[in-house]
């Protein structure tokens, strides 16, 4: 057992830095939008530069040396530290209103702390701070961190089931007219499963589940259609018509 989780950890610590090697061979940072592809990237890095055998057993399995120096930043950071929540509110177009949002981190975001040295482990408020640079309210709720078991979602549909159901839940219990998310598998898992957890557990959450940059784009006047939200399993239009007629009140 101890053999097989050495050579899987082995293989996806290989997989990581070699996608590293290649951004760091053309001088860049890595900016990386899912948070278990950001874990995975900030994880590499943390193995290779801390660990001296690691790096030399990654290093032969690539057939170069990697040394852990490429800057891995989530989409997030861009934002807040790039460009900033003073030209984010001089770009929306659409305030969020009387919206209530429930920022959803997850917990590879933001864990383990010394790794990922993304925000605040217990209470972050980076996906917050966007929510009220929108102009909506950014609801104080204790699941933002929770697992919802997205890399389970294949092999214990069961236990996702129950995880999804309490973080929706508890949203709803909050006030949240929507949840807002930094991973493209916790939106996923978060808007999917509560067609699953309506029949199997009898519990109806119909809680719209967006990634962050769709909320920011409807706020930046881009048209639902361009942003994906057809595709999403819970309707969004609830949020799109009260935005419009948010916006209709002020004009």
């Amino acid at each position: 057992m101890t053999c097989n989780l050495s050579r899987k950890l082995l293989i996806w610590l290989t997989l990581a830095a070699a996608n590293l090697v290649a951004v760091k061979k053309m001088g860049l940072d890595m900016m990386v939008n899912c948070a278990a592809c950001y874990s995975r990237m900030k994880m590499a890095n943390h193995a290779v530069r801390t660990d001296a055998r690691m790096r030399t057993k990654v290093g032969y399995a690539m057939g170069g040396d990697y040394d852990g120096s490429v800057r891995v930043r989530h989409f997030l950071e861009v934002l807040l530290e790039d460009i900033g929540l003073e030209r984010i509110k001089a770009a929306i177009k659409k305030p969020l209103g009387d919206l209530k949002v429930a920022s959803y981190y997850g917990c590879l975001l933001v864990r383990p702390a010394e790794v990922m040295k993304f925000d605040d482990p217990e209470n972050p408020t980076s996906m917050d701070e966007l929510v009220e640079a929108m102009g909506g309210t950014s609801l104080d709720w204790p699941h933002k961190v929770e697992c919802c078991g997205g890399g389970l979602s294949m092999t214990r549909t069961d236990l996702v089931l129950r995880l999804s159901d309490s973080i929706l839940d508890m949203a709803k219990r909050a006030g949240a007219d929507c949840v807002v998310v930094a991973c493209p598998m916790c939106q996923v898992n978060l808007d999917l499963r509560q067609i699953d957890i309506e029949k199997q557990l009898g519990r109806r959450h119909d809680m719209p589940i967006l990634y962050i940059t769709q909320l920011l784009g409807l706020c930046m006047g881009v048209a639902p259609e361009e942003l994906g939200l057809g595709k999403l399993m819970i309707s969004p239009d609830r949020i799109v018509n009260a935005m419009a007629a948010s916006s209709v009140g002020k004009s």
